[in-house]
């Protein structure tokens, strides 16, 4: 005949310490297991199995209580637009890597350009103003050199640098493929290029920090 043995009440063996859930410590508390003839079996071996599995089922039923963060967007961020040309670091008036002229870039839409502004020496041996007298096309070599447009197109890059635009060297009357970016704060850095850029020459222009006169007038 097989006699039920009433089972013990025990008390809540779970508690959560600093967000992290245990077991009750061993004491006044502990459940102890009613006096039965396996109770020789009890081994400390099966008694830690037995812990674990409480420790298990202890931390499953308080992660399911603790309110779930929400997950991080994986949303693309959008990517900040450039800044309009006329807050670009190279706006202003450079002296050239000759010191002997000046030219002022400023915006031309969303590209930059420059001019001639200050020449030391605008005027030939004969007091005429200096021509762009090599120019290929002989309908521009009546143009005044002081108040030149000689650079445009220039476009902001990524890296910080304006590129893809064209510079016009007088003295040669040849179009290049010109760079620049800034070099410290005062510095400017242009690179003129056929094409490729391992084929290049550097130059650096320093800022001016004061008006340069006599200027060249106005086109």
């Amino acid at each position: 005949m097989r006699v039920a043995l009433p089972l013990p009440q025990l008390p809540p063996i779970c508690t959560v310490t600093k967000g992290r859930p245990t077991l009750r410590p061993q004491g006044s508390h502990e459940a102890k297991m009613p006096e039965t003839p396996f109770r020789a079996n009890w081994r400390p071996r099966s008694r830690y199995v037995a812990v674990a599995g409480l420790t298990l089922l202890c931390a499953v039923e308080v992660s399911a209580q603790q309110p779930r963060q929400p997950a991080p967007s994986t949303a693309p961020q959008a990517k900040a637009a450039p800044p309009p040309a006329s807050e670009a670091g190279p706006v202003g008036t450079w002296i050239d890597h000759t010191g002997r002229g000046a030219v002022a870039i400023a915006p031309c839409g969303t590209e930059l350009c420059g001019r001639i502004i200050w020449l030391k020496d605008p005027n030939d041996k004969q007091g005429r103003p200096l021509r762009d007298g090599n120019n290929p096309d002989r309908a521009q070599r009546m143009r005044a050199i002081c108040g030149l447009p000689i650079i445009g197109g220039l476009k902001r890059q990524r890296d910080g640098s304006w590129d893809e635009g064209w510079i016009y060297d007088p003295e040669q009357g040849e179009r290049f493929d010109v760079e620049i970016r800034l070099s410290g704060s005062d510095g400017l850095q242009v690179k003129g290029y056929k094409g490729f850029k391992f084929l290049s020459e550097t130059f650096q222009w320093r800022r001016a920090t004061a008006p340069l006169q006599p200027a060249c007038p106005s086109t």
